[in-house]
Formats: structure tokens, C-alpha cells, sequence
């Protein structure tokens, strides 16, 4: 495998240091901390800064928000040194860019899902392809058609949306994304990861890199 061609892996919905250090000592490039009460993998901002405080410095913390306003990032940012910002809605780029941080923007990959605009708004290299599910902002464990994705954008965008220990090769072959996202397909339960499945998706994306 050409170490260029490496997909990175981001494990979402993380609830615990417990199982920050799952993520970690598998091999993920980064931990997704979810800022939505709605969602059961949903923290404190002060719950995520003490998960943060035990990261490694190069594993980065990517702060998720289902359409928050600019107070309410703000206020997480004042307690938790959260690397990248995942916003979920129908943020600007002005908004997304707003906060000194990277940023990723999900987009719900529907049948009238328009990705032409936004891959000139925010760039390729910032958006987060997810499955659109009417009524849930993401997370939904479902996947969605990757051969709907245009093929310039492969290597420049993150994937998620149902992906698993027994797709994610399948996955990574036919979209060929910059970097995977996994939150439900790694769980024992809701809210808590399994070491055993994240160990199985990391070398399902491997296998994927090699395909």
C-alpha cells in the first residue's frame, strides 16, 4: 500500500475516555465528540474537555453540531480544545469558518441533494457525505448510493453513513474518500465502542487501501 493512498479514520460519537483510548490504540487519526442533546453519544462541553485532556497530540478531536448557534460553539470552544468543527445544517461557510478552528460540513446525501454548490462553497476537502434519512441530522446507521459521489471529488472528501466492519472496504474501494467516519458500526451498544469491532473496521479500511 502506498502510505499517500492511506484512508484516515475518524471514530464519532466517542462518550468516554475509556473509549477514546479503544479509538486511539487501534490506529484512528481522530475522535468525533457529539455537542447534541438529543443524540444518546451526546456530551458536556466539560465531559469532552476531560476526554480531550488524555488525547495524544497528533490524534485530533473533532467537535460535532447539529445547527448550533454561534454562542453555543463558542462556549464549548471556551472549555474543550476541540481541533476540527462538524456542523450538521445549513451552515455558510462564514459560519463554519467563523471560529478559528478547520471545519468539516455534512452534507445528507438525498435524491435532490444538490453537491455541486457546496463543493464550491466550502471546498471538497470540508465536506462530510453522510446518508440522508428525513428527520435525523446524521448518525442514522444507514448507508447511501457511493456511486452517486462524482468521481473528481475522490481523495478530497470524508465518508460516513452506515458504514461497518463488513462494508467499509466495499466502501472505501468504490468511493475512495480522503478519510471514513464511523459512529454506530463500531458499537456494543448506543454510546459505547467495542475495541474488537473497531479493530475489524480499521483493517476492513485497510483492506479497502489495498483493493
Amino acid at each position: 500500500m502506498d502510505g499517500a493512498k492511506r484512508t484516515r479514520i475518524k471514530v464519532c460519537g466517542i462518550t468516554s475516555s475509556r473509549d477514546a483510548e479503544k479509538a486511539v490504540s487501534a490506529g484512528a487519526d481522530a475522535i468525533g465528540l457529539v455537542f447534541y442533546p438529543d443524540s444518546p453519544r451526546g456530551l458536556t462541553a466539560e465531559e469532552a474537555a476531560t476526554i480531550c485532556a488524555e488525547l495524544p497530540p497528533l490524534v485530533s478531536a473533532v467537535g460535532v453540531f447539529v445547527d448550533p448557534s454561534a454562542e453555543a460553539v463558542t462556549d464549548v470552544l471556551a472549555h474543550c480544545p476541540l481541533d476540527v468543527l462538524q456542523f450538521h445544517g445549513a451552515q455558510t461557510p462564514a459560519f463554519c469558518s467563523g471560529f478559528g478552528r478547520r471545519y468539516l460540513r455534512a452534507v445528507r446525501m438525498g435524491p435532490e441533494t444538490e453537491l455541486a454548490p457546496l463543493v464550491v462553497a466550502h471546498g471538497p476537502h470540508r465536506l462530510l457525505l453522510d446518508a440522508h434519512v428525513p428527520g435525523q441530522p446524521g448518525g442514522t446507521g444507514r448507508t447511501f448510493a457511493w456511486g452517486a459521489i462524482p468521481g473528481e471529488l475522490a481523495g478530497r472528501f470524508v465518508l460516513a453513513g452506515g458504514l461497518t466492519p463488513q462494508n467499509v472496504a466495499e466502501a472505501v474501494r468504490a468511493a475512495r474518500p480522503f478519510a471514513v467516519d464511523v459512529s454506530s458500526g463500531v458499537e456494543d451498544r448506543p454510546g459505547e465502542k467495542s475495541a474488537d469491532r473497531i479493530a475489524a473496521f480499521m483493517e476492513g479500511v485497510r483492506d479497502g487501501d489495498d483493493g
